[in-house]
């Protein structure tokens, strides 16, 4: 019991001179400072969450916990293994977090952060219903397809593998693309704005668990998403199910008017909210015209 005690006492200690350590002033710089670093984890937890990148960060943050009890306990044996297995695991970030590293990467890098491409609520309410009235055509008929709607993140090196297309997003483009025995139907359709910029286009494919029956568009569709921001939609060639891929997930079995509006709240952003104003001059011009 007295060696109990005074384990504790010892461990209150440790606590107590490793705050004392610390030398926190608080001024102003301090806030600052802590102000900058909750907003950097807070962002990487709005990055990670709803991927499978966050549940490995808990098992890092649990282990990190573990070798701090461990130290403050004093117990040599677990403490020598965790501090070996950390070591090893920080070696392993870059490989395990690969896709979320290059995604982060590519986001820090991005010159804005809104999305470079702005179409006029008419010009976007056309393109959903053409998008959906595809997609509904193809599940009726069991026509396979693989659409990707490029958001911030550019897509040119998988434009540039491809077809050049450069046409205005149509049902008759997108049909005439997919028809079965078109040498374009196998690749992927790359939509930039209003405009379908390639066909045939090769997409990165996902490792998929084999538990998950996913074929080669359903996993090229999710491998996309993962590394870039794009919103991609699938139309099963063997059961005619829509699916649509964001940020490496997956939704199966939806409808076209649930399509049309997982479309609008994904790419709304890409609606201009306010009409651009015409130079001084042009606004002249046309106030004489009219």
């Amino acid at each position: 019991m007295l060696s109990l005690s005074s384990q504790l006492v010892t461990v209150w200690d440790k606590i107590y001179y490793f705050f004392l350590g610390l030398q926190i002033n608080f001024s102003a710089n301090v806030l600052v400072d802590v102000a900058i670093v909750a907003f950097f984890f807070y962002w990487i937890y709005l990055f990670l969450r709803e991927t499978r990148a966050l549940r490995i960060l808990y098992g890092f943050l649990i282990l990190i916990l573990a070798m701090l009890i461990a130290n403050i306990f004093n117990m040599i044996l677990l403490n020598f293994i965790l501090r070996y297995l950390t070591t090893a695991l920080v070696v392993a970030i870059p490989i395990v977090f690969q896709p979320e590293l290059r995604q982060a990467l590519e986001k820090i890098g991005r010159p804005r952060f809104w999305a470079d491409i702005q179409l006029s609520r008419d010009d976007f309410s056309k393109l959903l219903d053409e998008i959906a009235l595809t997609s509904e055509q193809f599940s009726k008929q069991k026509i396979g397809a693989l659409i990707v709607l490029q958001r911030s993140t550019g897509l040119r090196e998988y434009i540039e593998n491809g077809i050049r297309i450069d046409a205005k997003v149509s049902a008759g483009i997108l049909s005439s693309i997919f028809f079965p025995k078109s040498p374009l139907h196998d690749g992927a359709v790359i939509i930039v704005g209003q405009r379908v910029l390639s066909a045939s286009s090769i997409l990165p494919v996902a490792d998929i668990e084999s538990g998950r029956n996913l074929g080669t568009r359903h996993r090229a569709a999710i491998g996309i998403s993962q590394v870039s921001d794009a919103v991609v939609i699938v139309v099963s060639e063997e059961t005619g199910s829509i699916s649509i891929a964001v940020a490496g997930s997956l939704e199966r079995r939806i409808n076209p008017e649930r399509l049309r509006q997982r479309l609008s709240r994904l790419l709304r952003k890409s609606v201009q909210s306010k009409p651009k104003r015409l130079p001084f001059w042009q606004n002249k011009k046309s106030a004489g015209q009219e």
